[in-house]
């Protein structure tokens, strides 16, 4: 079986990319959700005073079996979604498309999940992927899941990783496949979220595949510092049932107790000075409290209050005018699932820089000012 190596030698400084007047490239989003990965590569969004400029690439289709994040895909990017489960779905439905991106579940992979893995009927969804990139016979994917995928055995009587088996069904599929473990933290986005990031060209075209090179690092020497808890969140701190702030609200938090003396994932802060933790999909008395309290004692729990639906969509960087128009409870959810829309434009780019240099699309020409 082919082994695939994580470290890739080949980056690229995306900000360095000129693509405002380029060709633009379609895609199919395969579970989608609420649209991280999808707002990332389409671009065109404003998040902590920085705009993301618009990339070129255009969404032609986009499916998720949640009903919930339908809606509010639907009605944040302002065109239909497909609400179906994919392994059911007639591929006649989807139409051709350059580029097939999607987050494939990850519940059966995760380090904090039962970790059924490759066992379960939803951990092998990923096989509809590849049966969607086959139809539309893409000439690359971007495909995303969490970083237990790689210490997660295929099979319990087998000593390889789950990772290995897919990336090898990639393969088999007729693409050159190569993976990178990327932190949300090292691109802006003020959280600590590890995911593995798999790039997939087709063999025929293929040169090389390049990944976004970090804008940010947790030392001073090797870039900006990342991104604290505080800077993104301490303006709203106090601003619950503003009218001017979406998703905040005395009903967008969960009310759900704390338990002095007990230690629980529910019994948390997230830190000040630092990029919170990963913002998972659990809810209610999973959600960890803000770093700020309301009393002098900082450790009296009953001065403390959970993240907001705004806050959490803080952390995984989506644009202040993104609107959960669902409850808290669906909204939490989504947004845990998702892929930060910072990180999936920095992915983006990448993976248009990719295609420009690949066999068949020399075309795709575009001002550089240096690759690094």
């Amino acid at each position: 079986m082919t082994t695939f190596y994580e470290s890739n030698p080949f980056e690229i400084d995306v900000d360095t990319l000129n693509l405002k007047s380029e060709k633009k490239i379609n895609v199919v989003s395969l579970f989608s959700g609420c649209g991280g990965m999808d707002l990332g590569f389409t671009g065109g969004f404003e998040y902590l005073n920085k705009k993301y400029s618009i990339n070129p690439f255009n969404i032609i289709f986009a499916n998720d079996i949640f009903e919930a994040a339908m809606r509010v895909y639907e009605h944040n990017f302002k065109h239909k979604g497909v609400n179906e489960s994919i392994a059911e779905i007639d591929l006649s439905k989807i139409p051709k498309a350059e580029v097939v991106i999607g987050g494939f579940p990850c519940q059966d992979f995760s380090l904090a999940g039962k970790r059924k893995g490759l066992t379960s009927e939803r951990g092998r969804l990923y096989e509809h992927m590849i049966r969607v990139i086959k139809h539309c016979d893409a000439k690359m994917f971007v495909a995303e899941n969490v970083d237990g995928i790689r210490t997660n055995k295929a099979d319990k009587t087998l000593d390889v990783s789950a990772l290995d088996t897919i990336l090898s069904d990639f393969e088999k599929s007729g693409y050159e496949v190569q993976y990178k473990v990327l932190n949300a933290a090292d691109f802006g986005v003020p959280q600590i979220r590890k995911r593995v990031i798999i790039f997939g060209v087709r063999k025929d075209i293929y040169e090389a595949i390049y990944y976004p090179k970090p804008t940010h690092s947790e030392f001073e020497t090797q870039g900006k510092p990342w991104v604290t808890s505080e800077e993104a969140l301490d303006d709203i701190w106090d601003k619950i049932d503003d009218p001017n702030v979406l998703n905040h609200t005395s009903k967008d938090y969960s009310k759900a107790k704390f338990y002095p003396g007990r230690k629980m994932q529910g019994n948390n802060r997230i830190p000040k000075n630092r990029p919170a933790g990963t913002i998972r999909a659990e809810h209610h008395g999973n959600i960890e409290a803000h770093y700020n309290t309301i009393l002098p004692d900082d450790n009296d729990m009953r001065g403390w209050r959970r993240l907001s639906i705004r806050e959490c969509a803080r952390i995984q960087s989506f644009p202040d005018d993104f609107n959960f128009v669902v409850s808290a409870s669906s909204a939490y959810k989504m947004i845990g699932n998702a892929v930060p829309p910072v990180m999936a434009w920095h992915i983006a780019r990448a993976a248009y820089y990719t295609l420009s240099i690949s066999k068949k699309d020399h075309q795709l020409k575009f001002q550089l000012e240096g690759v690094k």
